[in-house]
């Protein structure tokens, strides 16, 4: 008996020894949970409303049409498109051998009706004529004198002259080309006035503008660069063609070699986005949504909590919100998508700003 019970102890004591070290592998065995690496951006308040944004086309605030007062052949034409001219420049003339021939018969028939009336102050002085005709010769030279002053207003008109300092954008005639009194011939764009983006807007879009309204503007010549303005002029009606209704933004001035012809990115911010505040999350938090409801995975100390928010509208590459979410919450990015609720998580390192 005594030594079956040594045997039993035996076996018992080599079975505990065996669970134990069974226990101890497993231990040594067993990993530790890799916890999921995200990134967070923080809830920030922006405009009530979104911004406008459209396409347009840059010009030069103001934009004179040059013509010759009178008709005929061009002479001269001494400027070309692009080229820069100052303030009273001589840029083309008309051939003026038509126009000197009645300017001399102008003042031809101006010293005619003189010498008539003064022959009528004498015969009328001698009773030979009567008060009625001397007065016709009176009105006859002051007609004369008036045909006289037009013809040498217009041969004063039979050149262009520039009426700023600028540049010609456009030549629309050439050397020896008939052409009609009050016909364009050139463009100029005044240097001193500065440069203007017109555009077109949508009915929904046009009623939410006002004179004063901020804007940024982007040109596709200048990447990287990003203008300012204010809208100048906003449209009473639509175009009838297009249908759509003309604004104008006027730039703040620059020193970027600006062209007129230009294609413009324009984004307003109309004065209706300054009325409130919204909340704003990037569009990378987002998970899911349907409608106008979707959901985002917010950073509560080390676990991730879904929350349903309520979007208002996207702004380029963020949300507005109508509820949900408060300013300074931070909301997870990066891993968002993988994530399930209450799931502790681990902070990412930043993302490294690229350098040259």
């Amino acid at each position: 008996m005594t030594r079956l019970s040594s045997v039993l102890s035996s076996l018992l004591l080599s079975a505990s020894l065996l669970v134990i070290a069974g226990c101890d592998s497993t231990a040594d065995n067993q990993q530790p949970v890799e916890l999921a690496r995200v990134r967070v951006a923080e809830a920030v308040m922006g405009p009530a409303a979104p911004s406008i944004r459209t396409n347009g086309l840059l010009a030069n605030e103001d934009e004179i049409r040059l013509s010759f007062k009178v008709g005929g052949v061009i002479r001269r034409l001494s400027v070309t498109e692009g080229e820069q001219v100052r303030k009273g420049q001589k840029l083309a003339e008309i051939e003026q051998a038509e126009i000197d021939a009645q300017v001399e018969q102008a003042s031809q028939a101006y010293e005619k009706a003189r010498r008539d009336l003064e022959r009528g102050d004498r015969l009328y002085a001698d009773k030979v004529i009567s008060l009625e005709q001397l007065q016709d010769l009176r009105t006859q030279l002051a007609v004369n004198e008036a045909a006289l002053s037009s013809a040498k207003f217009n041969w004063s008109y039979a050149a262009i002259v520039a009426p700023h300092d600028g540049t010609v954008l456009r030549r629309l005639a050439e050397e020896r080309e008939l052409v009609q009194a009050g016909a364009p011939i050139l463009v100029l764009g005044a240097k001193d006035k500065g440069f203007v983006v017109r555009a077109g807007l949508a009915d929904r879009e046009i009623v939410q503008v006002k004179l004063g309204d901020e804007a940024q503007i982007r040109l596709d010549a200048l990447p990287g660069k990003t203008l300012t303005g204010k809208v100048t002029e906003v449209s009473g009606a639509a175009d009838t063609a297009s249908g759509m209704f003309g604004i104008e933004v006027a730039l703040d001035p620059t020193d970027l070699p600006l062209k007129s012809g230009l294609v413009a990115k324009l984004t307003i911010i109309p004065s209706t986005a300054k009325a409130g505040e919204r909340v704003y999350v990037p569009i990378s938090a987002i998970v899911e949504g349907s409608g106008r409801t979707a959901r985002v995975f917010v950073l509560d100390q080390k676990h991730a909590r879904r929350r349903d928010i309520e979007v208002a509208f996207i702004e380029g590459e963020s949300v507005a919100l109508h509820a949900g979410l408060q300013a300074g919450e931070q909301v997870i990015t990066d891993g968002a998508q993988y994530l399930e609720d209450g799931e502790e998580v681990t902070l990412a390192e930043p993302v490294a700003a690229n350098r040259e």
